[in-house]
């Protein structure tokens, strides 16, 4: 459904995109994730054809963004800054945009529906809560029940229950309607909730894409298995004893043992908690946050 091949874009000297390649498949949820002045905001330029390659290639829906029209039939797109005159209510906001498009009114009711805004349809979306508003652009980007939907910090600025109930429709979107998404974020949070695939741009460059646990699963160096007992102690040294020389550190916690070991080790290690008999055994592997620090070159900083 997305196909970006070789796709390079210079502003004077700065360079936003170096070479970058990659394709989305009809259906599929990617999240686009990287540090600020990553490229992200640049390649979504790209993709609604606000601007052009300088080479290379970019296809959406089998369709040059340049295109224009073409492209705004099969896209919707909710920018990160989307503002709307506060004297108008939700629905004439929604009829107004399905004007521009060709005429999408038939829908507006539904999707006022699937945004959650239903009651507030008639209200002046001057006294619609931050949340709402984006939930508002996002029933604008649906009007004409597009193939493809471009979402750009869809939840900047919200609180955290406004970025749930956000999320919440976003999920509702992807599973019930057939439409590609593309999230560009720095939450990652948001990337595991709702996409499937995970993209790490980094100075203009793809540094790793796949799924998101196979994205988080290469990072994870380390992994650490936490074992719950009656009697800790002597589980510490039956699991020392059995560990001895194995890549791995066998600690005691408070009511059980933890054990840090190389990932490929985890399934020997599991086996030999269980043969402690321990009352429970958790396994908790770094996960996309760590992926993205290793990915950007941030090491063990905070991202």
């Amino acid at each position: 459904m997305i196909a970006i091949e070789d796709a390079r874009k210079r502003y004077g000297d700065v360079v936003a995109l170096d070479g970058v390649s990659l394709t989305v498949a009809e259906g599929a949820s990617l999240g686009l994730v990287g540090t600020n002045g990553a490229g992200k905001t640049t390649l979504f330029r790209l993709l609604v054809g606000h601007e052009t390659p300088d080479s290379g290639r970019v296809r959406v829906a089998g369709v040059d963004p340049a295109a224009g029209v073409a492209v705004r039939e099969r896209v919707g797109y909710l920018p990160e800054d989307v503002g709307f005159q506060p004297a108008l209510t939700g629905r004439e906001v929604l009829d107004f945009h399905a004007d521009m498009r060709g005429g999408a009114e038939a829908g507006v009711d539904t999707l006022l529906g699937v945004v959650g805004l239903t009651d507030a349809a008639d209200r002046p979306v001057g006294e619609y809560s931050n949340g709402m508003n984006r939930r508002l652009g996002l029933a604008t980007a649906l009007l004409g029940d597009p193939d493809v939907l471009l979402l750009d910090e869809p939840a900047a600025g919200l609180d955290p229950g406004g970025v749930a109930s956000f999320n919440r429709v976003v999920r509702r979107v992807r599973d019930e309607r057939d439409v590609t998404v593309v999230l560009s974020t720095h939450v990652l949070s948001e990337v595991e909730a709702l996409c499937d695939r995970v993209a790490v741009l980094d100075e203009g460059e793809l540094r790793t894409v796949g799924t998101v646990d196979e994205v988080a699963r290469a990072a994870a160096e380390t992994v650490t298995v936490t074992a719950r007992y009656d009697d800790p102690g002597r589980a510490l040294a039956d699991l020392r004893d059995v560990l001895d020389g194995a890549d791995s550190t066998v600690t005691e916690t408070a009511d059980g043992v933890e054990i840090a070991c190389d990932s490929d080790a985890v399934t020997d290690v599991v086996g030999a908690v269980v043969e402690t008999d321990p009352d429970s055994v958790a396994v908790d592997e770094p996960g996309l946050d760590a992926a993205f620090r290793d990915a950007v070159g941030l090491g063990g900083e905070p991202a």
